[in-house]
């Protein structure tokens, strides 16, 4: 990561324990996101307009659904903080990114038809990955090399 400062956008919240429906619901938007649960109650993204509305968003659901939320922005003390957050977030996504690269390694060996849904499923689920990708790690480019390749392999003619 750079020395330059990340600011960030957070989402403080509190949610009754019942119904644990919009507990569950916020759980997975902020997961699909890519942002990092801080503490129990309080996630963050860095700050760029997307992500901003995109938890304001969210704080609205939680109101609706009788909970608290508020939305801060603001930077981490110190920068040993903010690089341990952004490893955090980096981690979560090579995860992501090594599920693909053994994805695409097994759909090699699958049949024309199958290989071709495949890719495409691969390709859209690197987007979505990509779209959460905040502090790219290697597994980024090693998972689109995959992909390439496996696309070659596809797009090969027969014969």
């Amino acid at each position: 990561m750079s020395s330059r400062r990340t600011s960030w956008v957070l989402l403080a919240y509190r949610l009754p324990r019942d119904p644990s429906t919009p507990r569950s619901a916020l759980w997975r938007k902020l997961r699909r996101l890519g942002a990092v649960q801080v503490l129990d109650g309080l996630a963050a993204l860095p700050l760029d307009a997307r992500n901003r509305e995109q938890l304001e968003w969210l704080a609205d659901e939680v109101l609706e659904s009788g909970g608290e939320a508020t939305i801060w922005v603001g930077e981490l003390a110190s920068a040993a903080q903010e690089r341990e957050l952004a490893a955090r977030m980096a981690e979560a996504v090579a995860a992501e990114y090594r599920v693909l690269i053994a994805d695409a390694s097994a759909a090699r060996s699958e049949r024309a038809g199958r290989r071709r849904r495949t890719l495409a499923r691969l390709r859209r689920e690197l987007r979505r990955i990509r779209a959460r990708d905040y502090f790219p790690p290697p597994e980024r480019e090693l998972a689109q090399r995959a992909i390439e390749e496996l696309a070659v392999l596809v797009e090969e003619p027969v014969g």
